[in-house]
């Protein structure tokens, strides 16, 4: 499906192509009288065999999933150099496991979230940490199921740009970033509190 990519306050063309997995055979069983998906498997996921069978195009920008760049990551050190690389991850990843520091995080042009169906709000925490801990200063995106209602708060939390589905209005999502004139809360967007910005007459 095609998306559209909103950069900071305007909606525009993607420069990045985002590499997925291939697909993992699943079985479905049933489970305390619902529909279950289990992976054959029983690996974690992304699998050994997804992470080995994802084709890495020989040019151009990409975003590869965290674990395929860590497995490929002495031979794509020369485009990583070069700002043609960047990583995705899913919210159950633990980017501490594959990238050490602050400098090493930096190289990456683009670092991109993947929410594959909001549940919880580990795609805010992942940011911040990413942002604060690290002190990421390049493009952060949010990818996946990026819903309109959240784009306010990904903003305050560090992001910088977000792919919207296609099936979804990219102008009311540019919109959805506005939502509120003057937080209250300090933030990464936003640093100070209202009542340290604001003095009371």
């Amino acid at each position: 499906m095609a998306t559209q990519l909103i950069q900071i306050d305007k909606i525009q063309d993607d420069d990045w192509v985002i590499i997925d997995l291939p697909v993992i055979e699943v079985e479905i069983k049933k489970q305390a009288g619902k529909v279950v998906q289990f992976k054959l498997t029983g690996e974690a996921y992304p699998t050994s065999e997804q992470i080995e069978k994802t084709v890495i195009p020989a040019s151009g920008n990409i975003i590869l999933p965290l674990q395929v760049y860590a497995k490929n990551k002495a031979r794509l050190a020369e485009r990583l150099n070069k700002g043609e690389i960047g990583i995705w991850l899913l919210t159950h990843e633990e980017i501490e496991k594959y990238i050490a520091s602050e400098e090493e995080i930096n190289q990456f042009s683009i670092i991109a979230i993947k929410t594959e169906k909001f549940a919880d709000g580990r795609i805010f925490s992942i940011a911040a940490r990413i942002r604060n801990k690290f002190r990421f200063t390049h493009d952060l995106r949010a990818i996946g199921d990026v819903l309109k209602d959240q784009l306010y708060f990904l903003k305050r939390v560090g992001f910088s740009s977000y792919v919207i589905r296609e099936d979804r209005n990219a102008d009311e999502a540019l919109e959805a970033l506005y939502d509120f004139s003057d937080p209250y809360q300090g933030a990464f967007d936003l640093k100070e509190p209202v009542w340290r910005r604001k003095k009371r007459k």
